[in-house]
């Protein structure tokens, strides 16, 4: 039996990732850590992600760029390997809270160059360096807050970064069931909570590209940023109070 806030924690997780692409995660794991650890959320999290990125991937497939996804797919699937390795086997704390000032640092500095408005080249050191972290960071919570602080440097429009988004998203997650279900991390039960979450999961997605095919492209990036900011907070603040 799937309990009230559990629902409403997925619908606003789904809400947030119909408006921008991302952060269902960041507010699926942030709400559902109250309840359970990240061993039981992120498979969960997972098999309801899974669905959501191929349609969003598919209904914004114009935008995708290869140059920008298949780079991306190599390095995120490389880093997962680790990542869910570490969340087997140990306490992975001290990481959210190292990763969640990476995540705000980033944020912050989106902050500042959407505001110069100057489109700047990315350098491959930094690519190579995004992806890989990307990949430990999907690997142990399913997170790719990295991986969107680096498309948002190489993509034009809100259907280019929706786009790429969801690709890398799809490759990742493919690869991650695999290895979740290897590692013993996917179960039976965990299956059988994402299937009964699912109605939840097209509701808010609904909802939310309901709300995003309203909202302004300024206003979307700002969004963005925001969530960037907010979740590396909450994973710092989580794990230090906790």
């Amino acid at each position: 039996m799937i309990s009230v806030p559990v629902f409403l924690s997925v619908l606003a997780a789904y809400i947030v990732k119909g408006m921008c692409g991302f952060a269902n995660t960041l507010v699926f794991g942030t709400l559902a850590g109250f309840f359970t650890d990240n061993v039981n959320i992120s498979p969960v999290d997972l098999l309801l992600g899974y669905p959501s990125n191929l349609f969003i991937a598919w209904s914004e497939r114009k935008g995708i760029d290869l140059k920008v996804c298949v780079p991306l797919c190599i390095l995120v699937i490389l880093g997962s390997i680790p990542g869910a390795f570490f969340l087997k086997i140990g306490d992975a704390r001290l990481i959210k809270i190292l990763f969640g000032f990476v995540v705000v640092f980033l944020g912050v500095e989106m902050y500042f160059r959407e505001k110069n408005s100057s489109v700047k080249k990315v350098s491959p050191f930094f690519m190579v360096i995004i992806g890989l972290l990307s990949g430990i960071l999907s690997g142990l919570f399913g997170v790719g807050a990295l991986l969107v602080a680096y498309v948002s440097r190489t993509t034009s429009n809100q259907t280019q970064f929706r786009a790429n988004n969801c690709v890398v998203f799809t490759v990742e997650n493919t690869f991650r069931l695999f290895l979740y279900l290897a590692a013993g991390i996917l179960t039976k039960d965990a299956a059988k909570t994402a299937v009964c979450l699912l109605p939840a999961m097209f509701l808010g997605l609904g909802i939310g590209i309901f709300f995003q095919k309203r909202l302004p492209e300024q206003r979307a990036k700002l969004f963005v940023i925001a969530l960037l900011i907010i979740s590396g907070l909450s994973l710092i603040l989580n794990n230090i109070v906790l």
